[in-house]
C-alpha cells in the first residue's frame, strides 16, 4: 500500500527515538476522495491506535493507517531527501483525490477516476471542476463543468485539446469523444 524509502525510514526512526516508547507514525488523508484531499504524517502514540487501523511494519516502526484513508493511500510513496538548504519529507499519494478503481470496473467509474485524480486537480488551479454524467452508447463522455470553468473563454480548448484527447488516449476503443452539456454563462466566477 505505502512505500517508505530507506532514507525516510531512517528519518522516522530518528524522530521516534525522542518520543515515548511504542510511538509509531500515522499516515492519513484529510478529505479523502475529494479534490481538496491532503495527505499527512503524524506521531501515533499507542493509545491512539483504533481496532480497525491497519499496521504496516517497517524497519524500527509501524505506519498506522485508518480504514477511511487506506484505499486512498494505495501506491503512496514517502521519501526523505537531504539537500544543501535543508531536508524535505515528501508524501506522494496519486489516489488521494479519487479512490483507485479496478481495471475491469465499469467504464464510467474508470473515466470518473481519471477526471477526479488527474483532470480536476489541474482545473482547480483556475477554480474549476468537471464531472462525467454519463457515457453514451456511441462512446461519448458527457461532461458537466462548474466553478471557474463555467463561462471560461478557453473552455473549447480545454475540452477538445485537453480532456477529450486524454480520455481517448486512456480509453481507446471505448471513448470516442466528449460532449460538454454545461450552459456556459460568463460571470465573476469565470476564469479569464
Amino acid at each position: 500500500m505505502i512505500r517508505i524509502s530507506e532514507s525516510a525510514q531512517k528519518h522516522f526512526c530518528k524522530l521516534l527515538a525522542d518520543q515515548p516508547e511504542g510511538t509509531n507514525i500515522r499516515v492519513f488523508v484529510v478529505n479523502p476522495g475529494m479534490p481538496n484531499a491532503e495527505c499527512g504524517v503524524s506521531y501515533c502514540p499507542p493509545d491512539s491506535v483504533e481496532p480497525d487501523d491497519e499496521r504496516l511494519p517497517f524497519n524500527g516502526f509501524d505506519a498506522v493507517v485508518d480504514s477511511g484513508s487506506a484505499p486512498f493511500l494505495e501506491d503512496a510513496v514517502i521519501d526523505f531527501e537531504e539537500q544543501e538548504l535543508g531536508s524535505q519529507l515528501t508524501l506522494k499519494a496519486p489516489n488521494a483525490k479519487a479512490r483507485k478503481v479496478a481495471d475491469d470496473a465499469p467504464l464510467i467509474d474508470r473515466v470518473e477516476y481519471v477526471i477526479q485524480a488527474e483532470i480536476n486537480p489541474q482545473l482547480a488551479n483556475h477554480g474549476g471542476h468537471v464531472l462525467v454524467t454519463e457515457i453514451t452508447e456511441d462512446g461519448k463522455a458527457v461532461l458537466q463543468f462548474g466553478g471557474g470553468c463555467n463561462g471560461c473563454s478557453m473552455i473549447d480548448v480545454t475540452v477538445k485539446n485537453g480532456i477529450e484527447k486524454e480520455l481517448i488516449e486512456r480509453f481507446p476503443n471505448e471513448i470516442t469523444g466528449v460532449r460538454d452539456v454545461t450552459e456556459h454563462e460568463r460571470g465573476e466566477h469565470s476564469y479569464y
